[in-house]
This record gives C-alpha cells, sequence and structure tokens, in this order.
C-alpha cells in the first residue's frame, strides 16, 4: 500500500512542479500565457506587494503560515522515513566458528527456507521474509496449506525441519519467527 501512494504523491507533485517550472519557463522566454494564468508577462512578479503583504498585520497569518509550515516539514520527514526504511533484511552475520565472520545474502537465506518450508507435505506455496538485524534475525513466514493438512501438524514440520535447518547453518542461537497460516481455496469444478 505504501509503495503505491509513494508513487502516486511523487507523480502528482513531479507533475506539478513541471507544469509550474514549464509555465515559468515559457513565460519567461515570451510566450503569451491565458488570461487566467497566474501573471501575465515576461515582467510579471507571481506574487505583488499587494498580495504578498495583505494579512501580514493580521495576528493569525503567521502562526498560521508557521503552522502550515511544519505540518508539511513533518510530513515530509515521515515520507522519507518510510520510503528509506528497509522492509528487508539484506545479509544475515554468519558464524564459521574460527572467530571470523561471514556475511549471508537475507535473499539466499529467504529463498532456502521458503524451499524447505514448501517441500512440506500438503504446503501449496511458501513465502518468507526476513527483518531484524545481521546479527538477530527475525523470519516472517507465510504458509498457504491444502484444505487436508492439519496446521498443527505443518507448524512442527516447519519448526523441525526448515527452521532449525536454517538456524544451525547460519549459526543462529535463536531465529524468532511469526507463521502465518492461510488456506487454499480451491474452485469449484463441474463433475460430469
Amino acid at each position: 500500500m505504501l509503495r503505491i501512494v509513494n508513487r502516486a504523491v511523487i507523480g502528482v507533485v513531479g507533475l506539478v512542479l513541471l507544469v509550474l517550472g514549464g509555465s515559468v519557463l515559457a513565460v519567461g522566454l515570451g510566450v503569451k500565457p491565458p488570461s487566467w494564468w497566474i501573471y501575465d508577462g515576461r515582467h510579471d512578479v507571481l506574487l505583488s506587494d499587494a498580495r504578498r503583504t495583505r494579512w501580514r498585520g493580521d495576528g493569525w497569518w503567521w502562526p498560521t503560515v508557521l503552522a502550515v509550515l511544519a505540518v508539511l516539514v513533518l510530513l515530509a520527514l515521515w515520507w522519507l522515513v518510510a520510503v528509506l526504511r528497509r522492509r528487508r533484511l539484506a545479509e544475515v552475520a554468519v558464524s564459521t566458528g574460527d572467530g571470523e565472520g561471514a556475511l549471508l545474502r537475507g535473499r539466499a537465506l529467504e529463498g532456502v527456507l521458503a524451499t524447505d518450508a514448501g517441500a512440506l507435505d500438503g504446503v501449496a506455496h511458501a513465502h518468507v521474509r526476513l527483518a531484524g538485524t545481521r546479527t538477530a534475525p527475525e523470519a516472517r513466514v507465510q504458509l498457504s496449506l491444502e484444505p487436508h493438512v492439519d496446521p498443527g501438524v505443518a507448524l512442527d514440520h516447519l519448526t523441525a525441519n526448515a527452521l532449525s535447518h536454517a538456524r544451525e547453518s547460519a549459526g543462529l542461537e535463536t531465529l524468532p519467527t511469526e507463521v502465518r497460516l492461510t488456506g487454499v481455496k480451491h474452485r469449484a469444478e463441474r463433475v460430469s
């Protein structure tokens, strides 16, 4: 959802800036703007002295301007943090046993976990995402189960096989995991 909002906001802001910047450039180069446009000609200013100083004497003007600017800055900072925050763990620190360490790509570990979890009997689809830090990763697993599978058995197999293999191979003491189980919905088919 955030990706869609992000792209829509960037697209709208970019379009507005492109139209306004293009119009300023065009009028500055001598193109005659329409009569309803913000300014009339090459030597016209966007805000005249009368427009700029119109409400300066009123007591509500400056607090309102500062409040609007503060809200805009806070929204821009929230958006920047949301865009820059990583949703996935890029690397996992692996203990090699010799006092040194190695880095394992997070997507590689996610792929192996998803393959192991998907190989369980009755699992139609497995999706894994790693979060947390390099030294303390956390897994989020989503399993789509066939209707005949007992969720408890599938969870036991996931814990005993895929998660324990991943934890042991990466040399992790613990691998906290959040598992979401969903059922596969099949379309009704006509039997003749």
